[in-house]
């Protein structure tokens, strides 16, 4: 643990009681039990033998084609799960920021593709910092003449040399080059600052697509940049990097990149970063669809699990057919869906059990959330609902804190996020 990783706070929500700052560690000796109520509600939990499956799961799909995972560290910004997905195979971790990658550096991260433009005097200035780990592996995107102006101005100035990767885009997409006459004026851009500027490859973004026949159009049009700018000698360092894949289309990137059979002098990588938690929402159809089409997801029967959730109380049942729960806007994410109620616990009993699939949320405050249940069923004031999420990214910043349960749901260890 690094020496600038901050004391857990007894004023982080969802924990037990603590009457002073203290370690993981001494959080982990404590014994807690959710079942036991030892936790405040709401609590998001994180379960300790599904993010395991889920970690070897995608090193096999991975290893299985032979590529690289730089699992994208946004959805949790927890370095302790950053460590977990290094230790598993993970050849980096991709990053949005110039903050985020000093969270990264800071907690021991050492290879980082920040899949983003690096913009502004600051952040330019936070990487330059970085750069003076000479360990320190990082690449950042580039898509314009404009901003390869302005990082080679300043990074020539600092005397550091920055690897960058050539990002492209579609049209009505998000950043990224369009078209040759784009990427022209960006190469000449760099070439006017080679000794500063390092082009290593080639990124680009498929989730902004909705359609598989868009998506693997443009992964070969990918395909086709790097050879053609390869043969032209525009990469003057070994391997070219060739980068792609969010959480939803990796099956597909993997499978055009292999397809086009680049050789030694491609280093493919993947970047993922929804999988090591999963979600019942946009991920859990695109993993059906995985695991019905692709042959290599096929052969490892089981996909994603589901490894996040968000317990709350069951605080007041005004009417017969609603429910009151003690989960909120601020608990839990709401913008792919509302969360799913699955599991059903009544203090005292022995262990938690499936929730009727009737009981839905219907409709979500900052601090509540209505739950249809239906006249009769036996629910109480004080009872724990267990909500899986459709959305794990705009979960987790909303926690500082996230116990990890075994699965007897004693806490077993602690993540803390950074955002």
């Amino acid at each position: 643990m690094s020496s600038f990783s901050k004391l857990v706070s007894p004023l982080n929500k969802g924990l037990g009681f603590l009457d002073r700052a203290v370690e993981p560690a001494e959080i982990v000796r404590k014994g807690w039990s959710l079942l036991q109520e030892d936790l405040t509600l709401p609590t998001a939990v994180l379960y300790q033998d599904r993010l395991m499956h889920n970690l070897g799961w995608m090193r096999e799909f991975i290893a299985a084609y032979g590529m690289h995972l730089a699992p994208h560290g946004k959805t949790t910004m927890a370095p302790h799960l950053f460590e977990m997905q290094l230790h598993n195979g993970a050849w980096g971790i991709t990053l949005a920021t110039a903050y985020q990658t000093l969270v990264a550096h800071v907690h021991r991260v050492r290879r980082v593709i920040m899949a983003n433009q690096l913009v502004g005097r600051e952040n330019m200035a936070v990487i330059a910092r970085l750069l003076q780990d000479q360990e320190f592996d990082y690449y950042c995107l580039v898509d314009s003449a404009a901003q390869a102006e302005q990082l080679g101005s300043y990074f020539s100035q600092c005397g550091r040399r920055l690897q960058v990767l050539i990002e492209l885009g579609v049209i009505g997409g998000r950043t990224g080059v369009r078209n040759d006459e784009q990427l022209n004026a960006l190469l000449s851009a760099l070439s006017q600052w080679r000794e500063t500027l390092l082009p290593r490859g080639i990124e680009m973004y498929e989730g902004v697509l909705d359609d598989e026949v868009s998506i693997r159009a443009f992964l070969r049009r990918a395909v086709d940049v790097a050879r053609r700018l390869d043969s032209e000698g525009r990469f003057p360092r070994t391997p070219i990097l060739l980068s792609g894949a969010g959480s939803a289309w990796y099956d597909v990137v993997a499978e055009e990149f292999s397809a086009a059979q680049l050789g030694d002098r491609f280093q493919i990588v993947l970047r993922p970063g929804c999988y090591l938690t999963h979600d019942v929402g946009a991920y859990l159809q695109a993993q059906a669809r995985i695991l019905d089409r692709n042959p290599v997801a096929r052969r490892m029967h089981e996909g994603l699990l589901p490894a996040l959730q968000v317990w709350a109380y069951v605080q007041s049942i005004p009417e017969e057919e609603t429910a009151i729960v003690t989960l909120g806007k601020r608990d839990a994410a709401f913008d792919s869906g509302l969360p799913v109620p699955a599991l059903h616990f009544r203090p005292g009993a022995v262990s938690p059990k499936a929730a009727p699939s009737h009981w839905t949320l219907t409709r979500m405050m900052d601090q509540h959330a209505f739950m249809q249940i239906a006249p009769g069923d036996d629910l109480r004031v004080g009872d724990m609902i267990g909500f899986d999420v459709r959305h794990p990214c705009t979960t987790f910043d909303k926690w500082r804190t996230l116990p990890i349960l075994d699965s007897r749901y004693q806490v077993v260890d602690v993540v803390q996020t950074f955002f």
